[in-house]
């Protein structure tokens, strides 16, 4: 099964892609741990990555998109692939529809974390890394920037999966684990609409 998760930075998408990926041998493809990854390795994308997420900003269209498509077409991903931080935007949404459809795949769920911005800045505000430090995008003003930034160029997605029916809802703001049980009943189909 291929899914989509969606959500505003700090959601929890990565913490619930991870717990997916583990139960049901997806392979999580996480834009934003491929950028930093890139950034750690001093990559010439990874620089020009670097200085427009310190301004709360979304990396380009291009660049993202081909790293995608680079990333979909390994074959750890042929089992399913959770994409967590991608698509960002209408004409990536398209994108990858048409990629998909080169190579005779579909998205099975397309799953949105709804969550309360207050709430969520104060959690991303107060998150820490496994070595207790923080990323440097992490502080209030840039997550409102992110903040701002998802709800003019993501949130104006949803129509996109919502009208091709495609949208599900998962109350983000709820524990890890009620998170993930609720996105479990997805997977195994047992989710009630």
């Amino acid at each position: 099964m291929n899914i989509i998760l969606l959500g505003p930075p700090g959601a929890g998408k990565g913490t619930q892609a991870k717990r997916l990926e583990a139960l049901y041998g997806f392979k999580q493809i996480s834009t934003g741990d491929m950028l930093r990854a890139e950034v750690a390795a001093g990559s010439a994308i990874g620089n020009e990555a670097k200085a427009i997420m310190e301004k709360g900003q979304f990396v380009p269209d291009p660049i993202i998109v081909a790293m995608i498509q680079n990333r979909i077409a390994q074959p750890d991903c042929q089992r399913g692939f959770i994409l967590d931080g991608f698509p960002r935007t209408e004409s990536q949404a398209e994108a990858l529809d048409a990629m998909l459809s080169l190579r005779d795949l579909t998205i099975g769920a397309v799953i949105l974390l709804d969550v309360n911005e207050d709430e969520l800045v104060e959690r991303i505000a107060s998150r820490k890394s496994e070595d207790g430090t923080r990323r440097p995008d992490d502080n209030p003003e840039v997550v409102r920037a992110r903040l701002d930034v998802y709800r003019k160029q993501t949130a104006p997605i949803l129509p996109y999966y919502e009208k091709a029916g495609r949208l599900l809802h998962v109350d983000g703001m709820k524990d890890v684990e009620s998170v993930g049980k609720a996105l479990d009943a997805i997977v195994t189909g047992t989710a009630k609409n």
